[in-house]
């Protein structure tokens, strides 16, 4: 017999006598409802209904914790000024606690745009809360990705829009060089203007890095996730890993190296249009993830001898890309800094010179060189069943090839002979003996 006949059968029971309290709690916390019974007695259901439940009172507290009342008003002033007087005391040359640093003046606590910004931090935070984040959201964005990619690709083209419309209030102090042609298809894809603002918020560096960069390792993380649910794994397989770190330390790197952005074609050279807002938007987030999305549907088992050789590619082509572009960064922002002084340059006639010694002088760029080698050690997890996990590779040695070209004819045309000079010194542009 089932637990809901017996339940029934009971109901047809003389009921016994119980405790009133026991009565009030069973009315306040029993959630299921009634079934209607024929064979209940009327005054029965009516002594019921008319029955009102007791109203429960919570019990007046008289165990004081933390030393009372006068306790708990010390403690409300004491903890406040406690964290700030750490903070006063660790800022100062003399950290004692025993010290007596100056009290800061009562202006410099206050600033109106830090308070908004800790205001938006808990608005960004209640919105992450009443979303669905964490495991139910990255498998939302497996299942969906196609139409996450369909809706990022609308945004890049309503921000285009948006961005070619307002280039044609800009001054010509504004307009980027190569996104004045007055062509309206061509202008919209390369971008009139610079770098656009709004105030103080610079669209162009914005979407530059956050939202693709970091929609990039979110993806990732989605991936790995749907990758354990789909072949119940308890953790990603050793691909997925690799994949994943890789990813990271390549974005960790670019947040962490941001003011070199600065320096590149995009923000210095290329307008704001369709060709950047849809690089930003959906092109680097959903084809940078394409390996951890491959390897969900196509796992690949790894050796250990292939996760040491594919880990020491990636570490050589990092640090190849690192250590060329601190270097550049380095010589640009100071080139008459002493650590620097052992480095072999060529003088321009604008004033600047050009690197022709380490990385620089084994070829034009060796920032490019170090991109290519951790691509292929991005693409190597996957396997060689497929070449899809390969397109970024493929993808990016065009790129950089033809990125390469435009470079040559801007430094032609800045340095002039000093640009011919170098080439002769530095013959190869990307691969040592190869290109």
């Amino acid at each position: 017999m089932t637990e809901e006949n017996d339940t029934a059968n009971k109901v047809n029971e003389k009921p016994a006598e119980v405790e009133p309290e026991k009565k009030v709690v069973e009315s306040r916390y029993n959630l299921r409802r009634r079934k209607d019974d024929g064979d209940a007695k009327p005054a029965e259901h009516t002594e019921e209904v008319e029955q009102k439940p007791a109203v429960a009172t919570a019990p007046i507290t008289t165990v004081l914790e933390f030393g009372g009342r006068l306790g708990v008003f010390c403690m409300t002033l004491l903890l406040p000024a406690t964290v700030l007087g750490l903070m006063v005391v660790c800022s100062q040359e003399d950290a004692s606690l025993m010290s007596s640093p100056p009290l800061p003046a009562l202006d410099s606590l206050w600033d109106l745009r830090v308070f908004g910004m800790v205001v938006l931090w808990l608005l960004f935070q209640a919105l992450l809360y009443v979303l669905p984040v964490g495991k139910i959201d990255l498998s939302y964005i497996h299942s969906h990705f196609l139409q996450l990619a369909v809706s990022s690709l609308l945004c890049s083209v309503l921000l285009s829009v948006y961005l070619y419309v307002r280039s044609r209030w800009a001054t010509q102090d504004l307009l980027a060089p190569g996104g004045n042609s007055g062509s309206v298809i061509y202008d919209f894809f390369m971008g009139s203007e610079l770098n656009p603002r709004i105030k103080g918020f610079d669209l162009k560096y914005f979407c530059e890095l956050r939202p693709g960069l970091i929609g990039w390792l979110v993806i990732n993380a989605a991936m790995a996730l749907a990758e354990m649910q789909l072949h119940h794994l308890d953790y990603p397989s050793p691909a997925m890993i690799l994949v994943n770190c890789f990813h990271l330390l390549y974005v960790l790197d670019a947040f962490w190296h941001e003011e070199g952005v600065l320096s590149y074609m995009d923000i210095t050279h290329d307008g704001f249009g369709f060709m950047l807002a849809f690089g930003d938007l959906m092109w680097v987030p959903f084809t940078f993830s394409l390996q951890a999305y491959y390897l969900v549907h196509h796992p690949n088992h790894l050796s250990l001898p292939w996760i040491v050789g594919i880990v020491t590619l990636n570490v050589i082509g990092f640090s190849i890309f690192r250590k060329a572009n601190s270097q550049k960064n380095s010589f640009r922002r100071n080139p008459s800094d002493p650590t620097l002084s052992h480095l072999k340059t060529i003088p321009t006639a604008t004033g600047k010179s050009l690197l022709v010694s380490g990385l620089w002088g084994l070829v034009r760029h060796p920032n490019y060189l170090g991109d290519l080698i951790m691509a292929l050690a991005w693409s190597l997890p996957c396997g060689f069943t497929h070449i899809l996990p390969y397109f970024y590779v493929i993808y990016l040695s065009i790129l950089l090839v033809h990125r390469e070209a435009r470079d040559e004819a801007q430094c032609r045309r800045k340095y002039g002979s000093a640009w011919d000079d170098y080439c002769r010194e530095v013959r190869y542009r990307i691969i040592p003996r190869v290109y």
